[in-house]
């Protein structure tokens, strides 16, 4: 209180509020990749680059999480990009994977199913004070071994020595990421 006047502060948005930052930039630019990586993966089956941009979206993945602490971005949007981009790119391969024979059907199916049986759980949290479910460190893990099986499991579709040592690996990684993702 200033002479009777009452000094206002300037209003600043709550961290959380935040939408323009570097780790929602980041989330942007892989979700961008995803119809990207699915037309190179499908279209011209054009295998190394569809990895490189599966590559690029992994590593924006763990950069967008790490910068957003360390720069203290973190936010409400971010939150559901980070997911929702994670979730994407989990279909977009499964779709692309299993229409180039790389993964049989119904192990897509049972991923997928997973997600289609849990959203209409959502409404139901929402209508009793809840948001969405948090994330939780077994659904990290999931989606870290899916993220990387997926680009193993298309080296390992080709011929050759590295085939053969990425074919068990990558195998390995998509039975485990599909177990804790269940």
């Amino acid at each position: 209180v200033d002479g009777g006047v009452v000094a206002q502060e300037q209003v600043r948005p709550e961290p959380l509020d935040r939408v323009v930052t570097i780790p929602n930039a980041l989330s942007v630019l892989r979700l961008l990749g995803v119809p990207l990586f699915l037309w190179l993966l499908l279209g011209p089956h054009a295998d190394v680059l569809a990895l490189i941009v599966l590559m690029v979206s992994g590593f924006t993945d763990w950069a967008d999480g790490v910068l957003a602490r360390k720069l203290n971005q973190a936010s409400r949007l971010g939150a559901l990009l980070d997911p929702f981009a994670d979730r994407l790119y989990i279909l977009a391969t499964l779709i692309g994977l299993t229409l180039r024979h790389v993964i049989p059907w119904w192990l897509a199916a049972i991923i997928i199913g997973r997600d289609l049986i849990l959203a209409p759980t959502i409404p139901l949290l929402r209508r009793h004070g809840y948001g969405p479910l948090p994330v939780h460190y077994l659904g990290k893990a999931a989606t870290f071994n899916l993220l990387y099986a997926f680009p193993l499991l298309l080296l390992a579709a080709r011929s050759g020595t590295l085939a053969d040592i990425a074919r068990p690996i990558a195998w390995a990684f998509t039975l485990w990421g599909t177990a804790l993702y269940l």
